[in-house]
């Protein structure tokens, strides 16, 4: 599939396959919605979007709405969840095309479901996806410069985003309700959107809110939140999904409950534990301000980073900045292979490491870098794998996918050193 498409495009000159292309991108969710009897008229349908934290804003969302007695569906990076089922995403991306979305919501009113939440990107807005849903509300969590290349500026980034904003106030449904990071610079043009209503959050105007490594807590309408995910970046998430679930006339109380029951989000900042005396990360983290929230949520311990890039071929000038902050911030920094695609993942690699004043720790085998951490660590120290969070593969040339979980192979490593450590593990005398 991957040869034939890329026939394709050799073949097709750009001046003719472009406007194709966009034409099929723009009609096939209209056709989609037609041919599934336009689900999304059919139920609550809440949106997120910004470059960090949709994914947990969409699994805090509908933590608060089960708890509140919805039935919901979630489509996100991290997995696919329609009433009581629920499987890993292994698609790679949040927003698949063919008619997969309209499919996703009418097998949604099928279950029975009252509420979707769905996690919607650039990527997908600049292919239509958000075309033909019907939404009820929309929170917009933040935005950093990403997927430059494949947009041209950050300004097209930016607009690409804010199509899904202007979905929202194409949506026939009423009220309509718009939930923007007003701590970002670009919250207030959500904010200026035409919808009935329309609500800030802001951590900084939150005033008495507290995180560390193992969690945090808010005050929200006079109730104490508490959440188990580490960091301010995590308050942040905990906050809009709770301003627009209040919003729909949630009590405090039951947002409260809910958040506190949510003890992990897989892929991030999810904690492994196979009972060792240290502490293990996995963690999605793939942009400049997301590696440095996660770095400084586990700021008083010693930390040893394992980190790649965020793939061949793409946002190329972040790739210094982020050894940097590694270089800054991590007592020991390993450098290792993530997505190359079509790049050579060496060249990758050297390029994260020229952000760096110290020689780093290169070992180009993933797994072997994993298992280096973890035999580094001590008691007390904190092992941060970033990069892929529940990403099922490695993506490597002409398509290859070589199978993956960061979150398995680090259970699978401490197994191992645990075993090595334990008393039944040695000779008897």
């Amino acid at each position: 599939m991957y040869r034939l498409k890329h026939a394709i495009v050799n073949i097709i000159p750009p001046s003719i396959l472009d406007p194709l292309q966009r034409v099929y991108h723009f009609v096939t969710p209209s056709i989609g919605a037609f041919i599934y009897g336009y689900p999304s008229r059919k139920l609550l349908v809440f949106a997120v979007t910004g470059t960090k934290g949709k994914s947990s804003t969409t699994e805090m969302l509908n933590a608060i709405l089960e708890e509140a007695g919805y039935t919901t569906a979630v489509l996100n990076s991290i997995r696919i969840k329609i009433a009581d089922t629920s499987k890993p995403n292994l698609m790679r991306m949040s927003m698949p095309g063919r008619f997969f979305i309209q499919r996703f919501l009418a097998h949604a009113v099928q279950r029975g479901c009252t509420a979707a939440i769905i996690e919607m990107t650039s990527e997908g807005a600049r292919q239509y996806r958000h075309r033909a849903i019907e939404i009820d509300g929309l929170i917009f969590t933040n935005l950093a410069p990403e997927h430059i290349e494949s947009h041209g500026s950050f300004d097209a980034y930016a607009d690409a985003k804010f199509e899904i904003g202007r979905q929202l106030a194409r949506s026939s449904k009423r009220p309509r309700i718009v939930v923007a990071n007003s701590d970002d610079a670009q919250g207030s043009r959500y904010l200026m959107l035409s919808v009935e209503t329309r609500l800030p959050f802001s951590l900084s105007a939150t005033p008495v809110h507290s995180s560390d490594e193992n969690g945090g807590s808010f005050r929200f309408f006079d109730v104490g939140i508490h959440i188990h995910l580490p960091g301010d970046f995590s308050l942040k998430n905990a906050l809009a999904a709770a301003t627009l679930a209040q919003a729909m006339g949630v009590k405090p109380l039951v947002i409260a409950r809910a958040l506190d029951n949510l003890h992990t989000i897989p892929g991030r900042a999810e904690r492994i534990d196979e009972g060792q005396d240290f502490i293990v990360v996995v963690d999605y983290a793939h942009t400049p301000d997301s590696l440095t929230a996660l770095y400084d949520a586990y700021g008083p311990d010693r930390k040893i980073c394992v980190l790649g890039s965020t793939g061949g071929g793409r946002d190329l000038w972040k790739r210094p900045v982020m050894g940097r902050i590694a270089d800054e911030r991590c007592d020991q920094v390993i450098l290792t292979n993530e997505d190359p695609y079509d790049e050579d993942p060496r060249s990758i690699v050297d390029e994260l490491a020229r952000g760096m004043k110290r020689t780093p720790e290169i070992i180009m085998d993933r797994r072997e870098a994993i298992a280096a951490a973890l035999r580094l660590a001590r008691t007390g120290d904190a092992v941060l794998i970033s990069g892929k969070g529940t990403d099922p593969c490695i993506c490597g040339p002409q398509g290859s996918k070589i199978p993956w979980s960061d979150a398995a192979v680090a259970r699978e490593e401490l197994q191992k050193i645990l075993a090595k450590r334990s008393p039944s593990s040695t000779d008897k005398v």
